[in-house]
């Protein structure tokens, strides 16, 4: 859901997920794109080699071999001072590893879409979040979008985050495979010149790749020097945290629409129950709220928008008081036999006062549906764990919990 300030401009198409990140890169004009298909980001490339081809958009489009290749394409148009594109899943961003890593070290603002997807074995191509999720830590900005538009918002977004002069950080924006990137739903595209206004053409605050000035790019270092970069590299992603809040709340203002900064709030200012969530189930969850508060249940809902940087502060704030707070996981944690976020918000709330029980959900891996009944399950879950009553702390949705 979004919250509109005012009017929005631009013009409504009915668009998949794949096709609304191609059409927010495009609106930001690259100069540089540069990707390997794989499902389900296959289609994004298609339709961005189109754009090109039929001159709406003005870049070169670098065909690789690999995921691998096409990140080391990037990297070094990226050094040499160009806006660059790309997007990939699953097996993609795993082979993308060594180079992926490499760009966030090296302060590199590129943007990627991801359309997060399970992991190999065994074979699958359907919809979960392990892929880019065991990625957090790899030093990029993770961005989540609930839906189609918001994806293509947080295309626009990406680029004035990255290019930031406080930050110069990578950033994928991350979509649900299949759920979004094939499902089709109506799209606002803003106009070019909006889109300029807010993003203005890109002037790199570093550019290493220059012949007058040649120098050694990414030299063998050790000890004091190394601790430095990672020391810089930790408080570009802690200022990426204002930079997201303050980007997002101007994207708003120009554009009538605002999803919220770090996290988004529904329905929360006297909710004893929270639900957390990330990605396309937020929209499932919503009703379920909604159906629940019609009942005269005090529930609410949290809304995960960047997954780095973690948004620590803001659900420390938000989860204070609540009688219970629920997460919602598509993806596993196998070290702590949870999911990952339950295992990042239990430790955002580590040393609070009295905190409330946290209950986990895991749901969604392979393209299962998480239905309403589930969250209303969670729910049920919730209170009676307010209640006292024994109640598991991690259940698996469909498998052991609400299973039809």
């Amino acid at each position: 859901m979004v919250r509109a300030l005012e009017r929005q401009p631009g013009v409504i198409r009915v668009m998949n997920g794949n096709m609304a990140a191609a059409y927010g890169a495009m609106l930001c004009r690259p100069e540089i794109v540069s990707a390997y298909p794989i499902t389900p980001q296959t289609p994004l490339v298609e339709y961005l080699a189109k754009f090109i081809v039929d001159g709406e958009l003005q870049a070169d489009l670098v065909e690789v071999e690999g995921e691998h290749s096409a990140m080391s394409v990037l990297e070094g148009s990226a050094m040499a001072g160009s806006r660059t594109f790309t997007g990939t899943s699953a097996q993609g961003l795993a082979f993308m590893y060594e180079a992926y890593f490499r760009a966030s070290t090296l302060r590199l603002p590129i943007v990627m879409v991801v359309a997060t997807r399970e992991m190999n074995s065994p074979q699958t191509v359907w919809s979960g979040q392990q892929d880019v999720l065991t990625l957090r830590d790899a030093g990029w900005v993770q961005l989540f979008a609930e839906n189609n538009q918001e994806i293509l918002d947080n295309v626009i977004m990406a680029y004035r985050i990255a290019e930031d002069p406080e930050v110069l950080l990578p950033v994928n924006v991350c979509y649900d495979g299949f759920y979004l990137s094939h499902l089709s739903e109506g799209v606002r595209v803003p106009p070019p010149d909006l889109v300029d206004r807010f993003l203005p053409p890109y002037v790199p605050a570093h550019r290493y790749l220059d012949p007058a000035k040649p120098v050694a790019i990414d030299p063998l270092v050790f000890g004091d020097l190394m601790m430095e970069f990672r020391f810089k590299h930790c408080a570009a992603m802690e200022m990426a945290q204002g930079a997201i809040t303050r980007i997002s709340e101007e994207f708003g203002e120009q554009f009538g629409r605002y999803w919220g900064g770090l996290i988004d709030e529904f329905r929360t200012e006297d909710a004893e129950f929270v639900l957390i969530t990330m990605g396309s189930v937020t929209g499932t969850a919503r009703v379920a709220v909604e159906q629940l508060r019609k009942a005269g249940e005090k529930v609410g809902l949290i809304k995960i928008r960047s997954l780095r940087p973690f948004p620590g502060d803001e659900l420390r704030k938000a989860l204070t008081g609540r009688r219970a707070v629920g997460i919602i996981d598509r993806n596993v944690c196998f070290g702590w036999n949870s999911g990952i976020t339950f295992v990042e918000v239990k430790a955002a709330l580590y040393g609070e006062k009295a905190p409330p029980p946290i209950l986990n959900f895991i749901g969604g891996l392979g393209g299962a549906d998480i239905k309403i009944d589930h969250i209303l399950q969670a729910f049920k879950s919730m209170e009676q764990a307010a209640a006292g009553q024994p109640v598991s702390a991690v259940s698996w949705l469909g498998l052991e919990f609400c299973d039809d």
